[in-house]
């Protein structure tokens, strides 16, 4: 057997990673079943692929942070401690669900844990996260807010107004692209000549890097580099992180866009099936141990659905809760 590469993370650190891909994995394979037996409606995106960005995003913030992404959102929530119960039954429409069941796949939120959405329009998040930061640094606090996109947000106007605004207060703000390669079924080629995305960033002289999103590692090394640079007050980040998507842009999607061989490629680098990898050679682990926590993690999924089948759809007196605020007499019953 080859001699096991140099690691620079403790045992701790790899099991953590590989419980949160894992999780986010197995919660996916699930959604999609359910999805399929129509148990699941409406939109819905999958995160299979890219599990390694919230992975090492949790291990390289604190939880007094702020985090906001766009729709694409089952997997921060559920890295970022929302329970498989909790985010299943929002598929599923229930009372149960992080948002109630008013939001379902496209708008989970968490204010336990500090996840501020989930948010259906494309680049409609970016502005929010750098008024999140904004709030952090009004505040005096040192924590930031970390916001993601997608290739194809990077096309709104908004980016740019938000960008500029960062930088000319130094918000503690972590723009993350989560670079899939496609805007729903188009090609970042076929969108724009700025093929490095990253290099956006330079018009407000933000510091801008590429990062390999299929690795744990250096997902958390430019997180946490990003991080301490804003804790000291030294403004905002844009990474674009490099990463890649299993499935379709969404449930409806079968992408026969995607050529075989660019499929079977990044199989290759599954950064789940990488992870795992690392631990068996490097002995963390043994191949018992980490069958014992798929277990686990399955038993925890099949549970989640057993918890939304058995859950309560939101009451019709609901329907204004969590939208209108009662400050506002003007709005009308």
């Amino acid at each position: 057997m080859a001699k096991a590469a140099k690691i620079n993370f403790n045992k701790e650190t790899y099991l953590k990673w590989y419980e949160i891909m894992l999780l986010v994995r197995r919660f996916e394979e699930k959604s999609a079943q359910l999805y399929g037996q129509q148990k699941i409606k409406g939109f819905c995106h999958l995160y299979i692929g890219q599990e390694a960005i919230v992975a090492g995003m949790i291990s390289a913030t604190t939880k007094d942070d702020k985090f906001i992404t766009a729709y694409r959102d089952h997997g921060h929530a559920l890295a970022l401690g929302v329970s498989s119960n909790a985010v299943m039954a929002e598929l599923y429409g229930k009372a149960t669900g992080c948002t109630s069941g008013k939001g379902g796949s496209m708008h989970m939120f968490s204010k336990e844990h500090n996840f501020l959405g989930g948010h259906g329009i494309v680049g409609g998040q970016i502005p929010l996260g750098a008024g999140i930061a904004f709030a952090e640094k009004y505040l005096g606090t040192t924590n930031l807010c970390v916001c993601f996109m997608g290739d194809g947000a990077v096309r709104q106007g908004a980016l740019h107004e938000a960008f500029n605004m960062a930088m000319l207060w130094k918000l503690p703000v972590i723009f993350i692209c989560e670079n899939n390669d496609y805007a729903m079924g188009t090609s970042v080629e076929r969108t724009t000549n700025v093929l490095d995305i990253y290099k956006i960033g330079s018009a407000y002289e933000m510091p801008s890097f590429q990062v390999d999103g299929m690795k744990c590692e250096t997902v958390h090394d430019a997180i946490k580099e990003a991080a301490d640079r804003a804790r000291k007050g030294d403004g905002p980040t844009f990474l674009e992180i490099k990463t890649y998507r299993y499935r379709g842009h969404s449930m409806s999607d079968p992408a026969t866009y995607r050529s075989k061989d660019e499929v079977a490629h990044y199989k290759t680098l599954d950064p789940l099936e990488t992870t795992k990898n690392t631990i068996l050679e490097n002995k963390m682990a043994t191949e018992a141990e980490l069958d014992a926590i798929e277990a686990r993690i399955m038993d925890e999924v099949n549970a989640s659905v057993e918890f939304a089948e058995n859950s309560p759809y939101p009451d019709a007196s609901e329907l204004y809760t969590n939208v209108y605020d009662g400050e506002y007499p003007y709005i009308m019953d």
